[in-house]
């Protein structure tokens, strides 16, 4: 127990002997497990994004200007009958122009436009709503398999681009906020390397003396490992009371870009886990370079 104190305190007194070094290496990590929890957040807000906007999407089904309405009640018999279809909504051409109408009501260009016109421009339309939102796609492959003569367009093929699109660029900023983390870890534990080296430079004195006394390997090598955990728990700590206040600040804007998702409130249900994973990081980081740097500069 004597021991394990004394390796503790060696480590703790390596940590702060080395006070600039140490400030130098903490730091690099702060930057790279502060890039780390902003790709977690940034997960979290992409994933919330996407499920939003996947619950928000339904087929509609535009028909053609002459297409006689017994055709679209045809269609839409067929629609009802699919296992998967929860509702289907007609809206004629004449409501379809009501209600844009009635939605653009204070933009006078669009009335003015609809007025020089003199007919109406819409289609009919049925709105599809499905039992559950993935079973978008195989309705409308039912759909595009019927063939049917009256129909023009479905648009579910034209939100799915958009989904695609929308996954592509956010796994996209996820792939390069990984790349980024590595880059730091990397210059991190190239830093804290530098810093044990110097640390084991600066003790060699003491540690010949340990040698000749015949002291065990993991005496002396403890310190240092105590010393890389310190950095990566110093590193955790400092990260975590920066991303409190900045992501409480952060979060009322965040709202009102995207009401379904409370980043503070997030950032508190998952602080465990979100901390467990900083730490993880940090000391993972520490104790790695650590490693290194005394197996390499401590021939024992």
């Amino acid at each position: 127990m004597a021991t394990l104190k004394r390796i503790l305190k060696t480590g703790f007194l390596n940590f702060k002997r080395n006070g600039w070094l140490s400030a130098a290496t903490v730091m690099v990590m702060v930057l790279s497990l502060f890039v780390l929890g902003n790709l977690i957040f940034l997960s979290a807000f992409a994933t919330t994004i996407l499920a939003e906007f996947k619950s928000k999407i339904d087929v509609s089904v535009y028909f053609t200007e002459d297409a006689p309405e017994e055709n679209i009640f045809a269609v839409k018999k067929d629609l009802e009958s699919h296992p998967d279809v929860a509702e289907v909504a007609y809206i004629s051409r004449s409501a379809a122009l009501t209600l844009f109408r009635e939605r653009h009501k204070d933009e006078e260009l669009i009335s003015q436009a609809l007025e020089e016109l003199g007919e109406n421009p819409l289609q009919a339309s049925l709105n599809i709503r499905a039992k559950n939102p993935s079973q978008y796609a195989a309705i409308s492959e039912f759909l595009s398999g019927k063939k049917y003569p009256v129909v023009e367009k479905i648009n579910y093929f034209e939100n799915k681009l958009v989904i695609e699109r929308l996954s592509s660029i956010l796994n996209s900023v996820r792939g390069g906020g990984s790349v980024l983390v590595l880059v730091l870890s990397i210059i991190a534990v190239l830093v804290s390397f530098n810093t044990i080296r110097m640390a084991i430079f600066t003790m060699r004195e003491e540690i010949g003396i340990m040698r000749l006394v015949g002291a065990a390997r993991w005496f002396i090598r403890g310190p240092f490992l105590v010393s890389g955990v310190l950095y990566g728990a110093s590193a955790a700590l400092l990260t975590l009371l920066i991303f409190f206040p900045l992501v409480w600040l952060i979060s009322p804007r965040l709202i009102l870009l995207m009401p379904s998702f409370d980043l503070f409130q997030y950032f508190l249900l998952n602080f465990f886990e979100f901390a467990a994973v900083l730490f993880g990081t940090g000391v993972l980081i520490g104790v790695f370079s650590s490693f290194l740097a005394v197996r390499k500069y401590l021939d024992i």
